[in-house]
């Protein structure tokens, strides 16, 4: 309108004061009229192009406003604690930052729920149920924005904004922000809890070496004392006895350090076995022969293989590996249980299956419990021990081309071990092709 009444008044001084006569209005030719319309189209014209040009003007002060508001917020949100908790804190920033009434977080690993700002509408529960439905949501009556929150093709949660102003513009920048910023905190504070534990577990492997190596010397000392108690003179048939028991027991502690600093070395070192033919039926018979001295109120059974098994292995950490498999099943049964043992060759395998009954493994516990460390509630509960017994019975097993597993596929309140390694017809013809 304004274009239109600067164009005819622009027309009206054109004819009152240049145009023949002066000071008058007549529009006497065509010349009239066609000043007339030039005058209304180039207005019009310009109007346009000052329009638009002021509009763009707009538009790139507040995309400027709009980047320079994103890379405050992702300096501010760089610079946090990584360790810190993704609450209403973490959430403020975006509040501060942007002016949004409410922001809410789903953390689809934990499930948490957090909410910063007054909502006026369900933000949270609507921010839950975009992750469970998994769309995005726009609702522009109600200024609700929801963007889920993808990282390498999964979704790690949604973040939802309330009151965001340009939802359409801002809503994905500030998803992609928070999305890099969450991954990058859980990935420093994965890192940071890795390195704690590779520590805390160096310490441990430390101490039981240390420990190991203190027990042996006094250990030496007890059973010279013991046998030298045997040859001093005749003894009573009791005090011959109490002799014999302390030689026996000293022996029994100073295997089962020896056995310790084993481990602890196998914990921290890889394992290299140093193969050589083995019989199995003679390393079983050798350990059920020592532990049925140790576990007298456990009857220890052995069903012994139709034929020769033999492999190719280390026997001083194949005794190891199936040592820790009776130890754990004479530890873990009731008293005067059965123990059972069996050993067969199955399509070119060697299986030795340990078994006893006792408390049930939960199903929880079964994935971890060869995690190095790990110990169970119900095997905390029932006795002492390391957790390092069946991790480092597994990589032997591994070292030597075989598996160490729980066997559940019975169901009849059984705990059975099943390790398995290449016969040494296996081993020879590999090694021969290789």
């Amino acid at each position: 309108m304004a274009a239109i009444l600067v164009s005819l008044e622009a027309a009206a001084c054109l004819d009152y004061f240049f145009a023949e006569p002066v000071y008058s209005f007549q529009v006497a030719s065509g010349v009239d009229v066609i000043a007339l319309a030039s005058f209304l189209a180039t207005a019009l014209v310009v109007t346009r192009l000052v329009s638009r040009v002021t509009a763009e003007a707009e538009a790139a002060r507040s995309e400027r406003q709009r980047l320079a508001r994103l890379y405050r917020l992702a300096q501010q949100l760089m610079a946090l604690d990584p360790h810190m908790e993704l609450g209403a804190k973490f959430l403020e920033r975006f509040q501060i930052v942007f002016g949004i009434r409410a922001v809410s977080y789903f953390d689809a690993d934990t499930a948490a729920l957090v909410l910063a700002g007054r909502s006026k509408t369900e933000l949270a529960q609507m921010t839950r149920d975009s992750y469970l439905a998994g769309r995005d949501v726009e609702e522009p009556e109600q200024q609700v924005s929801i963007r889920r929150l993808g990282v390498g093709g999964r979704v790690i949660g949604c973040i939802g904004f309330e009151g965001l102003d340009e939802p359409e513009r801002t809503a994905d920048p500030l998803a992609a922000l928070a999305a890099t910023v969450i991954e990058k905190m859980r990935a420093l504070r994965h890192a940071s809890e890795s390195a704690a534990a590779a520590q805390a577990e160096s310490y441990r492997s430390a101490i039981l070496d240390a420990l190991a190596h203190e027990f042996k010397t006094p250990l030496a000392t007890i059973l010279a004392a013991a046998g030298g108690l045997q040859e001093v003179g005749p003894l009573l048939p009791a005090q011959l006895e109490m002799a014999e028991t302390v030689e026996t027991e000293a022996a029994r502690l100073g295997g089962l350090a020896s056995r310790l600093l084993r481990m602890a070395r196998l914990d921290r070192e890889e394992v290299k076995p140093r193969m050589e033919p083995l019989d199995i039926e003679s390393v079983v018979e050798e350990l059920i022969h020592q532990f049925a001295r140790r576990s007298r109120d456990r009857q220890i059974r052995f069903a012994r293989p139709s034929g020769p098994l033999r492999v190719f292995a280390d026997p001083e950490l194949l005794r190891l590996a199936v040592a820790q498999l009776l130890e754990n099943a004479c530890k873990y049964s009731q008293p005067d249980s059965t123990v059972s043992i069996e050993a067969g060759d199955w399509a070119g395998t060697v299986v030795i299956r340990v078994s006893n009954y006792g408390t049930p493994i939960p199903e929880r516990e079964r994935s971890r419990i060869f995690d190095r460390f790990y110990r169970g509630v119900n095997a905390r509960n029932q006795t002492s021990g390391s957790g390092l017994g069946l991790y480092v019975a597994r990589k032997i097993a591994v070292a030597h081309g075989g598996v160490l597993e729980l066997d559940d596929s019975r169901n009849d309140g059984e705990i059975a071990f099943r390790l398995a390694l290449p016969t040494l017809k296996k081993t020879e013809h590999a090694l021969t092709n290789h």
